[in-house]
């Protein structure tokens, strides 16, 4: 039995996932500029982003308030928000929605904080089932490394100090986002993700992602897939 509501209409719903540090949005970004290069009409969702919860969100935590099942709920309010007033209608209209995160972050991040797996799952069983998920497989030092390299320093949650891991941030990292990739590792056959090995080039990740999405959707537009005025409907590599 599926997790996900099928997604009866023309449109294409195209999702990353991946530990942070992973190169995912970068990719995916990627991905969205060559699609609308070619014709489509491209939407782009990213997680935790809804107007209606991302001020409350900030707040909590800055002031590092949240429990997990706290964490776990406002996520989803989220996810529903964005995906009623956002995702669905451009889904319906035809649009390529591609969104950097999905309910699987959710399955990965909430469990590994204590959250009931079942619960979870049942918690998104309104969601739409994707067209395409790219996992990005990082080894933690590599996702490390990037993180570091482009801030000074790791965030709370980001690095799981609210579970009283390790005292110090960059182990508390590594054992957090070790658990999280142990999660996305179990979920791969499950969910038909896509793997994509996240330390090869830019260039060469890129070049997997559309010979994946050339695969799966063809090489002109589907029908019923809205394109762009003056957009080339073919798709090259």
């Amino acid at each position: 039995m599926s997790v996900f509501v099928p997604n009866r209409g023309p449109g294409r719903l195209i999702v990353v996932e991946g530990i942070d540090g992973s190169g995912k949005s970068t990719q995916i970004s990627l991905l969205s500029q060559w699609l609308r290069a070619r014709g489509y009409a491209v939407a782009f969702s990213e997680w935790n982003s809804s107007p209606m919860v991302c001020e409350t969100t900030r707040r909590g935590k800055k002031k590092e308030m949240f429990t997990p099942t706290t964490f776990s709920l406002i996520h989803a309010t989220d996810f529903a928000d964005r995906l009623e007033r956002y995702v669905v209608p451009l889904l319906k209209a035809g649009a390529v929605v591609c969104a950097d995160r999905y309910a699987y972050t959710a399955f990965a991040r909430d469990v590994v904080r204590g959250v009931d797996r079942s619960w979870v799952r049942n918690l998104y069983r309104f969601a739409l089932k994707p067209h395409l998920v790219f996992y990005f497989k990082t080894p933690l030092e590599v996702a490390l490394g990037r993180i570091l390299g482009g801030r000074h320093a790791l965030k709370y949650y980001e690095a799981g100090m609210d579970l009283d891991l390790s005292r110090n941030i960059e182990e508390s990292f590594r054992i957090f986002q070790g658990r999280i990739l142990a999660e996305y590792e179990s979920m791969i056959e499950e969910m038909g993700f896509h793997v994509i090995d996240a330390t090869k080039s830019i260039q060469a990740q890129q070049r997997e992602m559309r010979s994946i999405v050339i695969r799966e959707f063809g090489s002109r537009r589907p029908a019923g897939v809205l394109g762009t005025e003056g957009g080339i409907a073919r798709l090259r590599k």
